[in-house]
């Protein structure tokens, strides 16, 4: 196989990757930024990546038995009072309203930076029996938090997500429910789908949601060895029943409070996989989260050649695959393979003149931009296996990544020094919360805590349990 050889548009990873990062937004048409600092304009390409993750992550939640409900964008600030710890925890980042229609508002009103406390008021009013519950609640929204250091699809004022909210009759229920969330939904999509590999854990006392009793991430490493969160799930103990009145009558006729979860990934996962799967030469999507799986590129205007394309983005659509055909061959054609390259389309096909007259197509793979010559009457079922196997390569290649970035460490200057280009991962026993607060310093964090062997840990404070330390977004 041949390898495509232009030159890329943009600054080069190793050179700036935050300049990068940005240029991929724009040249890639996914987002701007928004009129108020801190807020996003989300482009036609990134939001049917928006939606590709929707889509996959929504059926992933169904399959756990929750329904999807929408909730008021502003919530009372008395509401927020309630919970004493969650308030302190989000004071910083609340936008709040004190006047509408002309006057000043009885109470001051905040726009929503999280749900469980609008949540805690109705489910207060929905679960009154045993038989109510497990009450398993799921939203799609936006919400703004007032970001002081915003940067489009990683930390924005505004964004969107999807949140969770239940209601359980015992600890043990919500603890199981909270962690089903968290690999089946979360870990199954990054991994499954996005082809991420996901290190998964519980978050520290300094790290945990506010109001929580645990909370529990999906850590990723990105192409610059930093760490994103990707999502978050939060077993939120009786704090939030006890404040809203959540309760049950209980088989027995006892009135008892419940346990609550929630749970949320949000449009960060855009950038993280910008981020996680990107090159120089801009997007890479893995195929099963591409809305656009295949184009196929007429290089010439003759008609013949313009009826081949059509042709075979008719097969390939019937087949199953997303495929979209480029016949703008008013532009010139190596512009146009740059512009294909900065979206990511895992598969290109070329059809010239002579490719018509010889019966072939010449089909590219965006990961590894290797082209190969096939005959046109096999392009379908060569583009269908193609997607399968970049689909697969995609995961091994980050995998790869990832495993010779992350050090295995005994002491904290060990740890300190992995995590200038990497993760480190040492046991918690040594690490502790002084240890933790020392790495604090050097803007490093403990992104989870998790077992030798990579799970979820029931203890924290168990002998097995190892800190995976790194510098984040």
């Amino acid at each position: 196989m041949a390898t495509a050889n232009r030159g890329s548009v943009l600054t080069s990873q190793n050179t700036d990757f935050p300049r990068w990062y940005q240029e991929v937004l724009d040249k890639a048409e996914l987002a701007d930024n928004g009129p108020v600092r801190g807020t996003m304009v989300i482009r036609p390409y990134g939001y049917s990546l928006w939606e590709r993750v929707q889509a996959e992550i929504d059926t992933r939640i169904k399959l756990t038995g929750a329904e999807n409900v929408y909730l008021p964008l502003f919530i009372p600030e008395s509401y927020l009072k309630r919970e004493a710890q969650h308030v302190e925890g989000f004071s910083p980042e609340l936008a709040v309203v004190t006047h509408a229609g002309g006057k000043a508002l009885p109470e001051p009103l905040v726009v929503r930076p999280t749900s469980e406390t609008v949540f805690g008021e109705f489910m207060s009013k929905w679960v009154q029996s045993h038989r109510d519950l497990p009450l398993l609640l799921n939203q799609w929204a936006n919400v703004v938090r007032w970001e002081l250091r915003p940067r489009l699809f990683l930390r924005t004022t505004e964004f969107l997500w999807q949140e969770g909210h239940t209601a359980h009759a015992t600890v043990e229920d919500a603890a199981a429910y909270t962690l089903r969330i968290h690999l089946d939904v979360y870990r199954d999509f990054l991994q499954n789908v996005l082809r991420l590999p996901v290190l998964v854990g519980v978050k520290t006392a300094r790290e945990r949601f506010a109001g929580a009793i645990n909370t529990m991430s999906c850590e990723v490493m990105m192409g610059d060895g930093k760490a994103l969160q990707m999502a978050t799930s939060h077993e939120l103990g009786q704090n939030f029943a006890k404040a809203f009145d959540i309760t049950y009558t209980d088989a027995a006729g006892q009135r008892q409070h419940c346990w609550t979860t929630s749970w949320g990934s949000s449009t960060r996962i855009i950038g993280g996989l910008i981020m996680g799967h990107g090159d120089d030469h801009g997007l890479v999507i893995p195929p099963r989260l591409a809305p656009i799986q295949a184009v196929v590129l007429a290089v010439k205007g003759e008609e013949h050649v313009l009826d081949a394309a059509r042709r075979l983005t008719d097969e390939l659509t019937r087949a199953g695959v997303r495929a979209r055909v480029d016949l703008r061959t008013d532009q010139g054609f190596g512009r146009r393979v740059t512009d294909w390259e900065l979206k990511g389309v895992p598969v290109r096909i070329e059809i010239g003149p002579r490719d018509v007259a010889n019966g072939e197509v010449s089909v590219i793979r965006r990961d590894t931009r290797a082209k190969v010559t096939i005959p046109a009457a096999q392009a379908t079922t060569t583009v269908a296996q193609l997607l399968d196997t970049v689909q697969a390569d995609l995961y091994e290649s980050a995998n790869r990544r990832l495993t010779s970035r992350m050090v295995e460490t005994e002491s904290l200057e060990e740890a300190r020094e992995a995590a200038r280009s990497g993760f480190a991962r040492i046991p918690w026993k040594i690490l502790g919360l002084q240890g933790e607060r020392a790495l604090a310093e050097d803007a490093i964090s403990v992104r989870c805590l998790q077992t030798t062997d990579g799970a979820v840990p029931q203890d924290p404070d168990a002998a097995d349990v190892v800190a995976v330390v790194g510098r984040s977004y």
